[in-house]
């Protein structure tokens, strides 16, 4: 197999997940039953095939994806975006990138951070063959054989033989059953998975033939980037980045170009697209129950439970779905579940954290779990990674009591540094600048107990981030 990038699209909230799936902690970065997030499977797939990685995300992802990616071993670059402007502009500045570090016949592989590929094999079998299409300057798309029909996916209906793949012969929105019967018994339509190879360069002449908009915005982009003093991750300037129009590179180049080619895939893909195919991971019962964590089900049937931290027990229920999680619980219907996004929309239009916060927060420096909140006081965990650190920071409505359970902790209180020790404390009053730093190689926990008259996240004034927050 020729060498070829693969570019990882990491980005969009899952809503149709929530609540493991939240705003600030999406969908490639859930865990699923082998303690492996989506992500993590994605880089490990790239590795697999000797491929150097470019992400594609938001900035807010930045230090999650890096974590996992490291985790994996996976080497590569970053491309960061402001904001998310759909695939088309994000595939066009990736091959701008990987043009201009490898040049325009580079190979791209473009993947999905949360998709699911059971066959590594099956998989990398056919990323060969869409090469060697690529290497023939076709645009290529990974068609999957349709195990049922399906109104959740667009479809595509093979054309010309091209070897093991076919030339194209249109792109089909997503169906009605009956329709997506027919398209099945006829043998002639795959799956849209959203996967793509291709030359850097004949994406691009194919994009400014096409969406010459896009093309026009992401040379601006472009060319404000240069030079690139950090080829490990570069950041798209949003006020151009803006400029680009709103299109997927379905509708900006593939429907459109003459050079599409499609290769059938049969590898296990999955697009974990709701709770159903979560649900259906996971070997039932004789009942038809599955779960994943502690369950306990009696009388019960079709019925499937995620448990994070306790014991569910279900007692004459029948063809339910029961999500919970630290701070929220979902209780849908398996024919609703595509609904649950409906569930977040009115969660952001409340006002209400849950649709962007888990109890658990990320951060670049580590963790933090509310633990217990009420007027005058709030409780949380912290956990600092080894080696990170907190931003020299100050807060104007709120005290500190820090007490180090794990590890060791440096903090600057005011003029004065200290270390701490498991079973140790230390107190921070409201108005003075602090910093909690981990020197250790153990990760550093701690309890901070906070008082005062308002406690939100915005009361923070940073002087110096590490992370440039």
């Amino acid at each position: 197999m020729q060498s070829i990038v693969s570019v990882v699209l990491s980005g969009g909230a899952g809503t149709r997940l929530w609540p493991a799936s939240r705003e600030s902690h999406p969908k490639p970065f859930m865990k699923l039953a082998d303690g492996q997030t989506l992500i993590e499977k994605t880089y490990a797939r790239a590795k697999a095939l000797g491929s150097e990685v470019l992400t594609v995300t938001n900035r807010d992802y930045y230090f999650m994806s890096r974590d996992e990616k490291e985790r994996v071993g996976a080497s590569g670059s970053f491309l960061l975006e402001p904001f998310g402007r759909n695939t088309a502009p994000a595939i066009a500045l990736a091959a701008k990138m990987i043009e201009a570090m490898h040049g325009s016949d580079t190979v791209m592989l473009v993947l999905a951070a949360d998709h699911l590929i059971a066959d590594q094999a099956g998989f990398a079998s056919a990323v060969e063959e869409a090469s060697k299409l690529a290497a023939q300057d076709y645009l290529v798309t990974f068609g999957i054989v349709p195990t049922a029909p399906e109104t959740g996916f667009g479809y595509i209906e093979r054309g010309e033989a091209l070897g093991f793949g076919n030339k194209v012969a249109r792109f089909v929105e997503k169906p009605d059953m009956e329709t997506a019967k027919g398209y099945v018994a006829s043998g002639k339509y795959l799956w849209n998975s959203g996967m793509f190879c291709f030359k850097a360069g004949v994406f691009f002449s194919e994009l400014a033939k096409h969406a010459l908009e896009v093309t026009k915005a992401v040379d601006a982009c472009w060319a404000a980037m240069q030079p690139l003093n950090n080829a490990q991750m570069a950041e798209i300037p949003a006020e151009l980045f803006k400029t680009a129009p709103d299109i997927s590179i379905d509708y900006a180049v593939m429907e459109k170009s003459d050079k599409v080619a499609v290769v059938p895939g049969d590898f296990g893909w999955s697009d974990i697209g709701s709770w159903n195919a979560i649900r259906d991971l996971v070997e039932p019962d004789a009942g038809q129950n599955r779960a994943l964590g502690e369950a306990i089900f009696v009388d019960s049937t079709n019925t499937f439970v995620q448990s994070e931290d306790r014991l569910v027990a279900t007692v004459g229920i029948n063809d339910l779905m029961i999500i919970d999680t630290a701070d929220a619980l979902l209780v849908a219907h398996p024919d609703k579940s595509q609904d649950v996004k409906k569930v977040v929309a009115q969660l952001k239009k409340d006002g209400h954290d849950a649709f962007k916060l888990h109890r658990t927060v990320a951060r670049p420096w580590g963790t933090y779990t509310v633990l217990e909140e009420a007027p005058g006081f709030k409780i949380k965990r912290i956990e600092v990674k080894p080696g990170a650190s907190l931003s020299l920071q100050m807060h104007h409505h709120r005290s500190e009591h820090w007490v180090v359970v794990n590890g060791t902790a440096k903090i600057t209180n005011g003029d004065n540094v200290i270390l701490i020790q498991a079973n140790e404390s230390t107190y921070i009053p409201a108005g003075q600048k602090h910093r909690l730093e981990n020197p250790g190689i153990i990760p550093c926990v701690m309890i901070e107990v906070q008082c005062g008259a308002y406690l939100g996240e915005d009361d923070i004034v940073r002087f110096d981030d590490k992370y440039g927050r």
